[in-house]
């Protein structure tokens, strides 16, 4: 297989974490077997940009094997790469690569904005385009977009798949453009076999790399004011602006170090690493890198940072970036109004870590296990078979331009009245309980996905193609969300379960099995309940998540309704609702309705004593779910007469996000064994 990288950016050496990933990315595809080309270019063009880089290579043992006249070429690590330096003509270059290396696949990523080299790529006559996205900022579509746009949102979608580096991102794409994206591991790290520990309760800095607007370089700052017996540094990369280098050096307990290639420079002298991006970060490979060597991070609870701290604390929330200005800065990077930010929770956070030796020490040991176990893992493997299975496939071809007929003002009354006939007579195209339940083939077996307070429909959809050899995922879509947004949301669970049984009795003639996560499983053990009292047929099996066995709430009282600042804090504390909304508050705005007639019906649902059910039962759980622990999801074989098992996976309360290939691996061997035994 022949991959070329267009990487409008600075391949080597890496000024930002995206670049360093893609680098690796590349030279993992060529000890894999396959024949790969980056074309690249520097940051400025020109004789003078042209020797910044022959001195950048030199002085790190590369050495270049010849110019073109338009820049240079080298290799590392297996990958031969072109660097346009001479010349500006950047759409020609990548133009002349693709002519001169005919690959097989494209690889293109957020690192050109602009879709410049992208528009190249999608017009090669037999390569096909991956998309990888790395930054929702520079992205056309959604509120974490600084320039959204239509138009090249539909450009997008040209690309054979487009990639995530995390599951927010992913979702991100896939709620918002409504591209089909997917989220494999394209962020590696380095050698994983002998990651150095390098975190010392001594070590003398809190540390910070690229300290910017974005990156929470107030939050830093801040810090290092009401901290002055700590001693902090920064390593300032592409974003940090002149003002900002000038505002740290004010600092006397500051101390900027120059960049390096070696993370681990930094890292040995590191005793915490401070990330309190407020935008909305993709995933930030420093977190993983520092936990890896046991030093641990505070981060902020935006974006992907939830998936990158594998569940071990410290995140800590912030006002997030909602808006842009008409502007970049001098590194090209749009202008962001950043809001006021809170100090005093990361300030709490910093000094215990800063005295409590104990705790710290917990909490590095903490880091370091999970991050290697996550990194043991971690490999080019499921990069690597999505690109050879794009190669199966017809490259996608641009929408056919649409063709308008010159109507006469009768013929067009005409038309105009048979759609309105036609619209009259028609029937509705799917169900608004159960999308996609008219495709499903008779037969086969469903798999009856019930969602958590405040969710829809949406996430389940990405795992109808993972479990479709085995049954058809079918969401269950309730009322007051996503489609059904202008219909009111029941309060009262037996309402909801009466309602849900009359919807699902026409589907029950074939093999079907429940999922349900948080709320969603005490609605999904319910309707279960619901289908034995009746005598109708039950489920092949029940699968719960994220939720307590339900009797723990045995003569429940309901409490009193909370404020709703208390509300939403005790989601954060519980971590209730995916962070990705609760920190964006437009999003949370239009969420809100529908989470607050959940909470409600939640909150009043009362336990009540019967026979177990006779049916095999599985729950899942997250390892640092704050309020659902071994023991909560263990109880629930006390609901079952036949197996049970129950089964935990990385991450909090949305492991289900964060841990979702080893979550549908379970499910999927779960439900095969309840299908056999059947």
């Amino acid at each position: 297989m022949k991959v070329l990288l267009a990487h409008n950016s600075t391949y080597f050496p890496s000024l930002g974490g995206g670049d360093k990933s893609n680098r690796l990315l590349m030279e993992a595809l060529v000890e894999r077997g396959h024949a790969v080309r980056v074309a690249t270019r520097v940051e400025q063009f020109g004789q003078e940009g042209h020797d910044a880089m022959l001195q950048a290579l030199r002085s790190r043992g590369v050495e270049p094997d010849g110019s073109d006249g338009t820049g240079i070429r080298y290799e590392l690590g297996g990958v031969v790469v072109r660097v346009l330096s001479l010349s500006p003509h950047l759409r020609g270059f990548f133009q002349a690569q693709i002519d001169e290396f005919q690959p097989d696949i494209i690889i293109t990523s957020t690192d050109d904005p602009g879709q410049l080299l992208f528009d190249i790529a999608v017009k090669a006559p037999n390569a096909r385009v991956v998309y990888l996205v790395r930054a929702t900022i520079a992205v056309p579509f959604g509120p974490d977009s600084s320039m959204v746009s239509a138009s090249k949102t539909e450009v997008l979608k040209r690309a054979d798949a487009t990639v995530g580096v995390s599951h927010y991102v992913a979702g991100y794409v896939r709620e918002w453009s409504g591209i089909d994206a997917i989220h494999v591991p394209i962020s590696l790290l380095e050698d994983t076999r002998d990651f150095p520990l390098l975190g010392r309760f001594e070590n003398p800095y809190v540390a910070m790399v690229n300290p910017c607007a974005v990156k929470g370089i107030s939050i830093f700052v801040e810090l290092a004011d009401r901290m002055p017996h700590v001693q902090f540094a920064a390593i300032p990369t592409w974003g940090t602006q002149i003002d900002e280098l000038a505002a740290m050096r004010q600092r006397p307990n500051i101390t900027l170090l120059n960049q390096m290639d070696n993370i681990d420079g930094l890292l040995r002298q590191t005793k915490v690493m401070l990330v309190p991006s407020v935008w909305a970060e993709a995933r930030s490979r420093i977190v993983l890198e520092a936990m890896s060597r046991g030093i641990p991070v505070v981060a902020s609870d935006v974006g992907g940072l939830h998936e990158a701290k594998l569940g071990v604390p410290y995140l800590i929330r912030v006002n997030p970036i909602v808006k842009y200005k008409p502007s970049v800065d001098a590194s090209m990077v749009p202008v962001a109004e950043v809001p006021p930010q809170d100090v005093a929770p990361w300030h709490k956070v910093m000094e215990r870590l800063t005295t409590d030796e104990p705790h710290w020490q917990e909490l590095a040991a903490a880091s370091r296990k999970a991050a290697l176990e996550y990194a043991a893992n971690l490999n080019v493997l499921p990069f690597e078979s999505v690109l050879e299975g794009l190669l199966q496939k017809p490259k996608r071809q641009p929408p056919a331009p649409a063709v308008r007929p010159v109507l006469s003002e009768e013929k067009k009354k005409l038309l105009a009245l048979r759609l309105r006939q036609h619209n009259t007579a028609a029937k509705p195209d799917s169900n608004p309980w159960l999308p996609g339940i008219e495709e499903v083939p008779a037969g086969r077996t469903k798999l009856f996905c019930f969602p958590w307070a405040g969710g829809g429909a949406l996430p389940y959809r990405a795992w109808r193609d993972k479990l479709t050899a085995l049954a058809c995922v079918v969401p269950v879509r309730l009322p007051g969300r996503e489609t059904r947004a202008a219909e009111p949301a029941f309060e009262r669970m037996g309402p909801l379960v009466e309602a849900l049984l009359k919807e699902l009795r026409p589907f029950l003639d074939a093999p079907f099995s429940f999922f349900g996560h948080s709320m969603g499983a005490g609605i999904s053990f319910e309707l279960a309940r619901a289908l034995r009292q009746e005598g109708l047929p039950m489920p092949v099996s029940l699968h719960v998540s994220g939720a307590r066995a339900p009797q723990y709430r045995l003569n429940h009282v309901p409490p009193p309704e909370p404020s709703m600042r208390d509300f939403i804090e005790e989601l954060r504390r519980l971590e209730g609702f995916p962070p990705s909304v609760l920190n964006n508050p437009e999003l949370l705005k239009l969420a809100l309705p529908a989470l607050l007639s959940d909470a409600r019906l939640y909150r009043h649902y009362a336990y009540e004593a019967q026979g177990p059910l006779d049916l095999p039962l599985f729950a899942y759980g997250g390892e640092a779910d704050p309020n659902v622990t071994a023991e909560h999801l263990a109880a629930w074989g006390l609901q079952t007469t036949q197996s049970f098992r129950h089964s935990e996976f990385k991450g909090g309360h949305f492991f289900l996000e964060a841990a979702q290939a080893a979550l549908l691996s379970t499910l999927k061997a779960d439900l095969t064994l309840a299908l056999q035994v059947r």
